[in-house]
């Protein structure tokens, strides 16, 4: 019973966490206190009640532009794991369910993708593509496919031989019918923890890009996009640099968190 409420305590002490930064994030894309590209004229003021994060050098308000910023942040890892995950499970449940050449042949192409280190495929689509936040979630998106993949066709294969299968089989019920409604809904205890951490990488893969240059770029503005902008005022307003990073640990902790949980809930049902 104790080992419950600890599990729990995770699970529900990271959707507390997440909610109140992700309600933060959502409100930010309605209203900022102040305009996130304005100019106030008071240029890297420290924090204080008129401004919590304090001003670049621009003079521009960094709790206001943290807030606007974090949402591209979010639609970048959210939209990410969402062509990973889809694509991932759609091709999982393909080798999965029918094995021998369709396994091959699409294993054989994820393990091409597999071959090459994440970040540097993710380099290879950008400099194709270029920077911009739509060209950052199809390339973070493609580098996402074969780690679902190879996960989902695990969990898939695991359920091709169990009873209820054979009988759905038996009973004539189509191949979309069986994969979609018999065994979709019995990987999800495999799936959701690794939304929670393709989403932590999501975030971090986004933020590095960014950092780099390469990843969303003005007029648009992101987490990484400003952990870029205070390197260069890390002397002068060391607290641009340590806002970002804040809300980028916080988040991130917050969904790990509810990976946790639910991971030892898991363990706990079995």
């Amino acid at each position: 019973m104790m080992k419950k409420k600890i599990w729990n305590g995770y699970l529900i002490a990271g959707l507390v966490i997440t909610s109140i930064v992700l309600i933060w994030i959502i409100v930010g894309q309605f209203y900022t206190p102040y305009d996130p590209t304005q100019m106030t004229g008071a240029k890297l003021q420290a924090p204080s009640a008129a401004h919590l994060f304090g001003t670049d050098k621009f003079g521009r308000d960094i709790f206001s532009r943290v807030m606007s910023g974090a949402g591209t942040t979010l639609l970048v890892a959210v939209a990410t794991i969402g062509i990973g995950a889809v694509a991932g499970t759609l091709i999982g449940a393909l080798t999965g369910y029918f094995g021998g050449y369709v396994d091959e042949v699409l294993m054989r192409l994820n393990d091409v993708l597999t071959a090459f280190p994440s970040i540097l495929l993710g380099l290879v689509v950008i400099s194709i593509l270029g920077p911009g936040k739509y060209n950052v979630i199809l390339a973070l998106g493609i580098v996402f496919i074969p780690g679902y993949a190879r996960l989902m066709r695990t969990a898939f294969a695991s359920q091709r031989e169990i009873n209820y299968i054979i009988s759905a089989q038996l009973m004539g019920a189509s191949t979309a019918r069986i994969l979609a409604i018999h065994m979709l809904p019995n990987t999800f205890s495999t799936l959701l923890p690794a939304l929670t951490i393709g989403f932590n990488n999501a975030v971090l893969a986004e933020a590095s890009m960014s950092f780099l240059g390469i990843g969303v770029m003005p007029p648009d503005i992101s987490l990484g996009y400003m952990l870029s902008e205070s390197q260069g005022m890390l002397r002068t307003a060391p607290w641009y640099a340590l806002s970002v990073g804040t809300v980028i640990a916080v988040l991130v902790f917050g969904v790990g968190m509810i990976g946790e949980g639910i991971q030892r809930i898991g363990k706990e049902d079995l």
